[in-house]
């Protein structure tokens, strides 16, 4: 079939030209009265309408990519402990997308050092940004973060798992502003908040308080000129929604929380008399019906995460990709989270292969039911020490008070004070220890490994399966993101076509990947 053919098609035929997107689709009326569609010359067919050409790059919101400097509406999305790359990022910018580097619980040094790779590899760009996560518990790290952001002078940040606004986050979007020739605020740092609660989206979508404002600059933090321009714009002009995901996640469904976000950006644009915020989806899009259908929704853009730890830029070991590569929709378990154990949140993380979720979930059974490491009967005890720990938990103490003693010192006192504390830190050591073991390659510890990961990760192994995509060693992130948006225009272009009445086969709403320049 050749785009000057003209003949009506249908079945194979059709589903064949669904895949030519980047040629017209002209929807005729064939000599039985039915409806079909010719790609090339309709003459002598009564024509309906016609579809032009659809590209990727048009699926999303154009001011997306004008703003950030980006060919497509796709974001590689940062995933902590650097498994998230400086070289995932630049490969991202370098194709005309977004990337952002997973600087969560890693060391201020090394992510100001990540930040002078990045910028050496990417100069002139401005489509690559770092994570700031909120750590509750670690201020001084969250403030550490700000400051090293600031100094080297990031353009872009994702921030995630906040669930207020911050002085430190407030400053982040603060600093720099300023006005142009013609009155409008110009920022230095864009903030891209991933959240999934109503209540804190409200907050990003909306001028920062001004209690908040002054207090920074009584502290010196911004200037009075920078508080004021805050004072007029919104927080963050672009919000990722984040769904059912891999990691923190509340589990909740892109299509009750995208609209949902949507029509706060839009309450807050009539309000204050701005344009409406961005609002992108991330969340369960490891397939090109997902990604379709989070841009049918409404989506400015898309953000993939536990996807990408599978890519040859993915900074885990080669058994940590083969166990996420195995793994079906259904291999996820919810167990509790390092940063905020005591808090009781907990991430999604991959449960076939591995025994982190089931013995996670037992220390914080344990920490709920009992007082102190010393109450906890011996049977138990013994458990923990063989089973999990692999150590006795006086080591694990003594491990923890070091780590504790170079890092925080005053709560390091209160812990040694408290027995309840001083447990949740010992048990806090294996669910950090845990996501650290497939970074470093520890494969003694293979069943002991967390890996953030949501039911996106089974969708993706499932559709790539008899692909070139299939072998981990062949997942480069860019031939991913490039398939997963070549994949969602074809069914974006076929459910088009089945809307003007065309009878599409279903075969053509799935997208076979192939390799893509």
């Amino acid at each position: 079939m050749t785009a000057t053919t003209p003949r009506v098609l249908d079945g194979d035929a059709l589903a064949d030209a669904v895949i030519r997107i980047r040629e017209p689709v002209h929807i005729v009326v064939g000599e039985d009265g039915g409806v079909g569609a010719v790609v090339g010359d309709p003459s002598g067919r009564r024509v309906l309408t016609t579809l032009p050409a659809l590209y990727p790059e048009w699926l999303g919101d154009r001011a997306f990519g004008e703003v950030h400097g980006v060919r497509f509406p796709y974001v590689a999305g940062e995933m902590a402990h650097g498994i998230s790359t400086p070289a995932m990022v630049v490969e991202m910018a370098k194709a005309g997308m977004f990337g952002f580097y997973g600087a969560a619980g890693v060391p201020l040094d090394q992510v100001s050092d990540a930040v002078t790779t990045l910028r050496a590899a990417l100069p002139g760009r401005e489509n690559w940004g770092v994570n700031l996560i909120h750590a509750p518990h670690h201020p001084r790290w969250e403030q550490g973060m700000v400051d090293v952001l600031l100094k080297t002078g990031v353009r872009a940040v994702s921030t995630s798992a906040f669930m207020d606004l911050t002085p430190s986050v407030v400053q982040l979007a603060a600093s720099g502003l300023r006005a142009d020739a013609d009155g409008r605020v110009v920022r230095r740092v864009h903030l891209l908040p991933k959240l999934s609660r109503p209540e804190v989206a409200r907050q990003f979508l909306a001028p920062p308080p001004r209690v908040m404002l002054d207090a920074l600059c009584a502290e010196g933090r911004i200037t009075a000129e920078e508080a004021d321009l805050a004072a007029r714009v919104p927080v963050a002009e672009d919000i990722t929604v984040e769904a059912d995901s891999g990691g923190h996640t509340d589990n909740r469904p892109l299509v009750s929380l995208l609209p949902r976000i949507h029509a706060l950006a839009d309450e807050q644009s009539r309000l204050h008399g701005w344009p409406a915020a961005r609002i992108g989806a991330a969340g369960g899009l490891g397939t090109p019906a997902a990604v379709a259908a989070a841009f049918a929704a409404g989506a400015a853009y898309v953000v993939t995460g536990s996807i990408n730890q599978t890519c040859v830029e993915a900074g885990v070991c080669d058994a940590a990709k083969e166990l996420l590569a195995a793994a079906d929709v259904v291999d996820v378990i919810m167990a509790p989270s390092a940063d905020m154990f005591e808090l009781g949140v907990r991430v999604q993380v991959l449960r076939r292969g591995t025994m982190f979720g089931p013995r996670a979930n037992l220390l914080h059974r344990l920490y709920t039911e009992y007082p102190s490491l010393e109450a906890i009967p011996q049977a138990d005890r013994r458990r923990l020490e063989t089973t999990i720990f692999g150590t006795t938990l006086d080591d694990v103490w003594a491990q923890t008070r070091e780590y504790w003693a170079s890092r925080d010192t005053e709560r390091l006192s209160r812990a040694e004070a408290d027995p309840k504390l001083r447990m949740a830190l010992v048990f806090r050591w294996y669910l950090g220890q845990a996501s650290w073991w497939p970074i470093r390659g520890e494969t003694s510890r293979r069943n002991d490994f967390q890996l953030w990961c949501g039911p996106a990760t089974g969708a993706f192994n499932e559709w790539v399966r008899g692909s070139f995509l299939a072998d981990p060693a062949d997942r480069g992130v860019v031939q991913v993101a490039r398939n997963l948006l070549e994949g969602a225009a074809v069914v974006t272009r076929a459910h088009q076509l089945r809307t003007y009445g065309v009878p599409v086969p279903s075969r053509a709403f799935h997208f076979v990947p192939r390799r893509l320049a």
